[in-house]
């Protein structure tokens, strides 16, 4: 039986894991957590309502979900064009912030607050393709980063300083200082649509799914050549049984720096050695993704179709000792994997299922205290039920 979830009130003491739940040492080791992990706490937004005598319009998908540095907030980017804060410590919805105008995808924080709020980088979905910078505090935008020609596919913080990258379908990466509006430099790469710091930020990656590859590039020196390039179709021709060169939508670098993780909406994740770009395992789950677009794939059908689909930002992550991959899956549980485990034929099944009813479309592990959050059409705070141990 999971432990019972509290629907979208405070935790007691407002200290996350007081009152029923134990509280969490923020120094536990993951492995002596992974296993006993629970959904313990779930924000459910009620859709918003479309006037008197109408049907209330559908409920938002969560399209990305994002820790600030401390872990003391996490930000979510949904489909009606808003942007959700939670208070992680008092368990608690913060605030909103709406972006009707322009429309909203794949916001993160940066590592800067102003005048005591915090600040977001997200890009456009109206109007044009402009990254925009905005403060918490009074709700205004500090900075436009114009320049992309079409949908902004990927954004991506340096680990330690106000650079990020940005990919779009007008086949560009660009290389931004968050400090200024100009683009510090800009690279040609055909479907180049993810990209990932290494825990360095010396290093970042690029990922092609049209290319079927992935490109590393040295910060300092990125308007040369990649010194790396990972050709993934034989991998994915051999082990996943097809060139799979739609539904990637993640790319991430374990924070150890051994690994790089590639996601997709199917029914495998690649697990790479982020040295050598050899594949080190499959990572098979059977019940595949929730009914997401990977990066690059674009919908046929109307809005208001239930075929409709939207993108996310990947449901799968590393636990932050980069020894664990935990995912999502459809209809039920969260999925783990042991990096250490040996795989027979480089195939791997989760190790664990960590029990919840529901589907899964994007996931975050939080940088500084012991939980992850989960989030489809409701956010799901993840904390170890110590009293399974």
């Amino acid at each position: 039986m999971a432990t019972p979830m509290v629907i979208d009130s405070p935790l007691p003491n407002g200290k996350l894991g007081a009152g029923g739940i134990p509280p969490i040492p923020t120094t536990a080791k993951v492995t002596d957590m992974i296993s006993i992990f629970r959904p313990t706490k779930r924000f459910a937004r009620e859709p918003p309502s479309t006037g008197h005598g109408k049907q209330p319009s559908s409920q938002a998908s969560i399209l990305s979900l994002d820790f600030s540095d401390e872990g003391d907030f996490l930000l979510t980017c949904e489909s009606d064009n808003s942007m959700q804060l939670y208070d992680v410590h008092k368990g608690k919805h913060h605030k909103t912030c709406l972006s009707q105008k322009y429309g909203v995808s794949h916001a993160m924080f940066t590592h800067r607050n102003k005048d005591s709020g915090l600040c977001i980088i997200h890009s456009s979905t109206k109007l044009n393709h402009t990254i925009r910078y905005l403060s918490t505090h009074d709700n205004t935008y500090i900075r436009y980063f114009e320049g992309h020609e079409q949908n902004v596919t990927c954004l991506s913080l340096h680990p330690g300083q106000d650079n990020f990258l940005s990919c779009s379908e007008d086949n560009t990466v660009r290389i931004w200082d968050a400090g200024t509006k100009n683009a510090c430099g800009k690279l040609l790469l055909n479907g180049a649509y993810l990209a990932a710091w290494d825990p360095s930020g010396n290093v970042f990656a690029v990922a092609s799914p049209t290319a079927q590859s992935i490109l590393l590039y040295d910060f300092r020196n990125f308007d040369r050549e990649p010194f790396g390039t990972f050709d993934t179709l034989p991998y994915l021709q051999e082990m996943v049984g097809g060139t799979n060169s739609k539904g990637w939508n993640k790319l991430e670098f374990s924070n150890d720096g051994k690994h790089l993780l590639l996601g997709t909406t199917g029914q495998s994740h690649l697990l790479l050695d982020a040295f050598s770009g050899d594949l080190k395992t499959v990572l098979r789950r059977s019940r595949g993704g929730v009914r997401r677009l990977g990066v690059g794939d674009h919908n046929a059908v109307d809005p208001q179709s239930s075929d409709f689909l939207y993108p996310s930002t990947g449901d799968a992550t590393f636990t932050p000792d980069g020894r664990y991959v935990i995912s999502g899956t459809r209809r039920e549980n969260v999925l783990v994997w042991d990096t250490l485990t040996s795989a027979q034929d480089k195939l791997l099944g989760p190790v664990m299922e960590l029990d919840y009813k529901g589907d899964t479309g994007v996931m975050a592990f939080n940088p500084k205290y012991n939980m992850f959050a989960t989030g489809d059409k409701e956010v799901v705070f993840w904390v170890p039920d110590l009293n399974l141990q």
